[in-house]
């Protein structure tokens, strides 16, 4: 009986990698604050802007904007006066649910 070769563990490239690709996606200082505050429900800009204190205007749009593009937020427009706009999470980005919960937790029991 022929014994074949044992492969060892999965080599990733940097691209094929699916902890990179998430850390890329969610990865940065505002993008889990923000999913954080979309977990509660449907939020307006100002709303996020209040609850993230530290965060600019210029800064919240493009960290939305992205989150968006990664399918991890959606924006809805609404077609009034003054322009309403709310941002939710996507079933995608529902998934960072629990990953958020762990993450928290894990942050609270580390050292001070």
């Amino acid at each position: 009986m022929i014994d074949e070769p044992s492969t060892g563990p999965e080599v990733f490239t940097e691209q094929s990698c699916p902890v990179t690709r998430a850390v890329h996606v969610i990865g940065g200082k505002w993008k889990l604050f923000i999913v954080y505050h979309l977990m509660d429900g449907t939020c307006r800009f100002g709303e996020l802007r209040r609850r993230i204190p530290g965060i600019t205007q210029q800064m919240l749009t493009a960290q939305l904007r992205e989150l968006e593009a990664d399918g991890i937020i959606q924006r809805k427009v609404y077609a009034e006066v003054p322009p309403k706009v709310e941002y939710s999470l996507t079933s995608v980005g529902q998934g960072l649910r629990t990953v958020t919960r762990h993450l928290a937790e894990w942050g609270e029991a580390l050292p001070s």
